[in-house]
C-alpha cells in the first residue's frame, strides 16, 4: 500500500447547490473481503445532481460524491480471490452482499463517518470497496495489459458501463424491448440518451426522445433517433402520425421531471405514455422521485411527490405490460463490458467534459444547469 495519508475527494455538506474539494484520510482494509482502489476516473451522475440540488436530507452530511469509478486495485483483503493488485477495475454504482438493504442516503452516510465512502462515495482519489469480489468489474485482460499506468479513451467507456450505459439498457428491459420494435424515450437526460444508443444498438425499428433541451435532443438526432421538442410540439399527436397504431414500447427516463422541477410533469409524462402506446406493448419506467422532509437541504425539491394520477380504464383498454424499479448493474454490466471490449458500443460519446477534480464545483453547477452531458473527474 502507499505510503501516502490522504486523498483529495469531492464532498457534500448538507447545503444546496454546493460541493468541495476536501482532504481525508485513505480508507484502509477493515474486512477481509475489501479492497482499497486508487481512482483514475469517476463519473458524475444523476443522483449526484439530485444530492447538489437538495434532494437527501443533511441529517448523515458530509459524504463524499460519486457512484461510478474505474482504478486499479492497490491492497486486497484475505478473502479476496477474484482480484489481485494491479488489477484495473470498475466499480459499481451499486453494492451487494448486505448493503443492498441500506437507503442511499444511509449507503453515502456510510462515508466519511465510518470509512465506506465507497462504492456509493467514489469521487476520491481511493476507494474501499467491500465485498470486492462480487462488487467489482475487472476490466477484459486484453485491454487491461497496456493500461494498468494509464487512463485511456476506452477507460471511459469501461467507466459507464456499469452505470448510466445500464441502466439506459435496462429501461428498456423494463419495457419489454425486443429488436425491432419501436420505442419513445421520455427524458433526455444522461440517461435518456442512453437509452437511445441501447435502442439503435439493440435494433429498434424507430425511436422517438421526448425532451424539451434542444442540445441533447441533437445529441439523439445525430445517434439516430428522431427528436421531438417539447417546447414546439406536442408528442402525442407528432408519435401517432409516424406510428398509427402507437409504439411498442415507451420508456420514461424522468429527465423531464428533473429538467421542470417547479412544474409538476409525473402525471402528464405517464398519460402519454399510455396514449402513445400499441395495444399489448410495454411501458417502462426507471427511477422515481421520492417524498422529502421539509428541511434546509431539501427546498427545491419537497413538491415532489411520489403519487401519480392516472385514469386506470386508458391502461385497462390498452393492456400494457407496465414494469417500474431500480435497474440491477450486475445482470447487464458484464454484457456490456464485453461489447465495449469488442468494440461494439462507445457510451462514452455522450461525455461532455473530462475535468481534474478541483474543477468539480463549477462543473457541479454546469451539470445542475443542463449545460453538460456527462461529467468525468479525473485523479491524479
Amino acid at each position: 500500500m502507499t505510503a501516502k495519508k490522504e486523498l483529495v475527494a469531492v464532498t457534500w455538506g448538507g447545503n444546496p447547490l454546493q460541493v468541495n474539494v476536501s482532504t481525508l484520510p485513505i480508507p484502509q482494509i477493515l474486512d477481509p473481503t475489501d479492497a482499497i482502489i486508487k481512482v483514475s476516473l469517476a463519473a458524475i451522475g444523476s443522483a449526484d445532481i439530485h444530492t447538489y440540488n437538495g434532494v437527501y436530507e443533511d441529517k448523515e452530511v458530509p459524504w463524499v460524491m460519486g457512484q461510478e469509478a474505474l482504478g486499479i486495485i492497490v491492497e486486497v483483503g484475505n478473502s479476496v480471490t477474484s482480484f489481485s493488485i494491479g488489477d484495473k477495475v470498475v466499480v459499481p454504482d451499486q453494492t451487494s452482499n448486505g448493503l443492498e438493504d441500506l437507503s442511499t442516503a444511509e449507503l453515502m452516510g456510510l462515508g466519511l463517518g465510518s470509512e465506506y465512502y465507497l462504492t456509493t462515495g467514489c469521487q476520491a482519489g481511493y476507494v474501499r470497496v467491500p465485498f470486492a469480489n462480487d462488487n467489482l468489474y475487472p476490466i477484459p485482460q486484453n485491454d487491461a495489459d497496456s493500461l494498468k499506468s494509464s487512463v485511456t479513451d476506452l477507460d471511459l467507456d469501461y467507466l459507464l458501463a456499469t452505470g448510466i450505459f445500464a441502466t439506459g439498457w435496462g429501461a428498456l428491459d423494463l419495457s419489454g424491448f425486443q429488436p425491432g420494435d419501436s420505442v419513445a424515450i421520455f427524458g433526455a437526460g444522461p440517461i435518456g440518451l442512453m437509452a437511445v444508443y441501447s435502442a439503435i444498438l439493440r435494433g429498434a425499428s424507430r425511436v422517438f426522445l421526448i425532451d424539451g433541451d434542444r442540445q441533447r435532443l441533437s445529441i439523439a438526432e445525430g445517434l439516430g433517433a428522431m427528436p421531438i421538442d417539447l417546447t414546439h410540439s406536442e408528442p402525442i399527436s407528432k408519435i401517432l402520425r409516424q406510428e398509427p397504431d402507437g409504439v411498442f414500447r415507451s420508456v420514461d427516463c424522468v429527465g423531464i421531471e428533473a429538467a421542470t422541477k417547479l412544474h409538476r410533469t409525473e402525471d402528464k409524462v405517464l398519460q402519454n405514455m399510455t396514449a402513445i402506446t400499441k395495444d399489448g406493448g410495454g411501458i417502462g419506467r426507471v427511477g422515481t422521485f421520492k417524498t422529502t422532509s421539509n428541511s434546509s437541504s431539501t427546498s427545491p425539491w419537497q413538491f415532489l411527490l411520489p403519487n401519480f394520477q392516472l385514469a386506470v380504464s386508458g391502461l385497462f383498454k390498452k393492456d400494457p405490460q407496465v414494469r417500474s424499479g431500480v435497474i440491477d448493474s450486475a445482470l447487464i454490466a458484464p454484457k456490456l463490458i464485453e461489447m465495449i471490449s469488442k468494440g461494439k458500443a462507445r457510451p462514452s460519446l455522450i461525455v461532455s467534459s473530462i475535468i481534474d477534480v478541483n474543477e468539480a464545483p463549477q462543473f457541479y453547477e454546469r451539470a445542475s444547469q443542463h449545460l453538460e452531458t456527462k461529467v468525468v473527474i479525473r485523479f491524479p
